[in-house]
């Protein structure tokens, strides 16, 4: 299977809008309620190439670069949580969206939840997908950081590789060499590189800690909200997902067995399944 298999069906459009500035590359496609898909630390908007057939059979689907990510303009300044989250908003702003979804995984989660507490009037109902930004884990920011610097600095395509095969539970399933080809152009990207320091300034501990999602922001969260957890996410362990569903006023918590960091994609199925039944619930 490749990216453009999962696509073969699906008419859509891939361009650049003006985010206040910022040219952001955005995949969409489908029509009715609209839905804006976030990815993780320097990933890009083909993490969701899997989920979009189906979701896009009932929704408006916009799945994004991320501030400087992918193919999306970089800024030189770190790049922090409220940062990311003015970027999602001008996005919004400029493509007319009033009122969203927001399914974000990983870095996207941590965004997503920020969103959802700091403006619950733009968010209808809210998706977090093994999300970040409840805890500093000096061993996992490491892990994160020096895996990234590595894949970006050197010309070496197994180090990419290795970085998407941290993700998976089943690497050779679910890492394709396309995707592994896909990631390492915009690893190599002379802009991307430029601003490497910018992208990962959230593993550092300094940036992080003032960043993470706290228990009263996240009691602030009024979209119904449903949470997806791989039983074995490299990143953050069970107990982490356990705080957040408590946390999260009324919210949903899902473990997926046999599951990394990439729920979407490791089980898309199950996962369109859950996430387009908990869109269509009436909020």
């Amino acid at each position: 299977m490749s990216i453009w298999t999962d696509l073969t069906e699906l008419e859509f459009q891939l361009r650049f809008v003006d985010a206040n500035g910022v040219r952001t590359r955005t995949l969409q496609a489908g029509s009715g309620d609209p839905v804006i898909f976030l990815h993780g630390t320097s990933g890009h908007l083909e993490a969701f190439v899997r989920n979009l057939p189906a979701h896009a059979a009932r929704f408006a689907c916009h799945a994004i670069d991320m501030l400087g990510h992918g193919y999306t303009d970089t800024v030189a300044e770190p790049y922090r949580i409220e940062r990311y989250v003015r970027h999602v908003l001008d996005y919004a702003d400029a493509e007319g969206l009033d009122r969203f979804h927001i399914v974000g995984e990983s870095l996207g989660g941590w965004v997503g939840g920020r969103l959802a507490a700091d403006h619950p009037d733009r968010v209808r109902h809210l998706t977090l997908v093994a999300p970040g930004g409840t805890v500093a884990n000096p061993t996992v920011m490491e892990r994160i950081k020096t895996s990234t610097r590595a894949a970006v600095t050197s010309d070496d395509i197994d180090l990419t590789r290795k970085r998407l095969h941290l993700l998976m539970y089943e690497p050779a399933k679910d890492v394709s060499e396309e995707l592994v080809e896909i990631r390492h152009a915009i690893y190599h990207r002379p802009e991307f590189v430029a601003a490497i320091d910018n992208l990962l300034a959230l593993q550092e501990i300094e940036n992080r800690q003032p960043d993470l999602l706290t228990e009263e922001q996240m009691g602030r969260i009024q979209a119904p909200t449903l949470i997806v957890w791989g039983a074995e996410n490299p990143f953050g362990e069970i107990p982490e997902a356990n705080r957040m569903h408590k946390s999260i006023p009324g919210s949903t918590l899902e473990i997926f067995p046999k599951c990394g960091h990439w729920p979407q994609h490791e089980h898309s199925e199950r996962f369109d399944e859950l996430n387009i039944a908990h869109l269509s619930r009436a909020a």
